[in-house]
């Protein structure tokens, strides 16, 4: 059972839940920038968790369904469409032979998960399927490429386990992408090493979505703090850690970020707000707020617990 790639870019990626437990050999996690929307896609088709889906940033891709079969999309509403019908965002939906899945230009938000039941077939390199272009790692041939025109994905047949009729996310659950983005973060030991004044700064300021953002961090513009002027030796990143450069702008690190960095850390936002970054667009309203760590460990716990993690 298949699916025929017609149209794709760069954009278009093979993601699982990442590679961990090699940052010390320099390789990043990778997998999905948007969590959140992945992990709706899998529990949509009651999928295993780590099952891989496709990563479609900015629409503008094809695909021809080569054997029937249970899809699910979520994240971005990509004007999906099958045979030119509207397919409702959040949600899964069968796909007969011969018929043609398109996604267009974002609506809201800015990427969109595909799952098929029971994952897409793909070779691992490192454990991991998912799609890292700067290590050339992950992808259909496992050097790192996105998905191209003419590209075959193969998946398994449904299991007993697997719906067999339509399944909705409820609005509850369904982010607003069109609302300001509030990110709540955890200061580091680092933060020690900016003014009091900085500090101020830094959380009444408000940032918008610089267009140099991309899966390894998110950048911004808006009113420069002061940096620490000492620097710091490079030292191990973690995912959603905030970087201010020399510049005093931030910089929050996402999936493919680097593993080790130099630029003097602030804190790290939470893992439950990162998804609703990485569907910002440039130019979007960004606002940092200082959370509660009991709170968004909690919050992560109930998270993990409902998707099986």
């Amino acid at each position: 059972m298949s699916l025929l790639v017609k149209k794709a870019h760069q954009g278009v990626l093979l993601q699982d839940f990442g590679r961990f437990g090699l940052a010390h050999w320099g390789i990043t996690t990778g997998g999905p920038v948007d969590a959140y929307a992945y992990s709706w896609c899998n529990r949509l088709l009651n999928n295993p968790v780590n099952s891989s889906v496709i990563e479609i940033t900015l629409g503008q891709t094809e695909f021809f369904v080569q054997h029937s079969a249970w899809f699910a999309i979520g994240g971005g509403n990509l004007d999906a469409q099958l045979d030119g019908h509207h397919i409702e965002n959040w949600s899964s939906f069968y796909a007969r032979r011969g018929q043609t899945l398109r996604f267009n230009r974002p609506k809201n938000g800015l990427r969109a998960y595909l799952g098929v039941t029971g994952g897409f077939e793909v070779p691992q390199t490192l454990s991991s399927c998912s799609t890292v272009s700067r290590d050339r790692l992950g992808g259909l041939n496992r050097d790192g490429q996105h998905l191209k025109s003419g590209d075959t994905l193969n998946f398994a047949y449904p299991n007993s386990k697997q719906s067999s009729q339509r399944q909705f996310v409820s609005f509850r659950f369904i982010p607003d992408y069109e609302r300001p983005i509030f990110l709540r973060f955890i200061q580091g030991y680092q933060s020690n090493q900016f003014e009091k004044s900085a500090m101020s700064e830094f959380y009444n300021n408000e940032y918008t979505v610089s267009k140099d953002s991309n899966r390894m961090g998110y950048r911004f513009e808006g009113e420069e703090i002061t940096s620490p002027s000492q620097g710091i030796l490079s030292e191990g990143l973690a995912i959603g850690s905030i970087q201010i450069t020399p510049k005093g702008l931030p910089i929050v690190m996402m999936a493919d970020h680097q593993t080790i960095g130099g630029y003097p850390k602030i804190g790290c936002v939470s893992q439950v707000d990162l998804p609703r970054l990485a569907q910002a667009k440039p130019g979007q309203k960004v606002y940092f707020q200082p959370g509660n760590l009991q709170e968004l460990q909690d919050a992560w716990c109930r998270w993990a617990l409902f998707f099986g993690y």
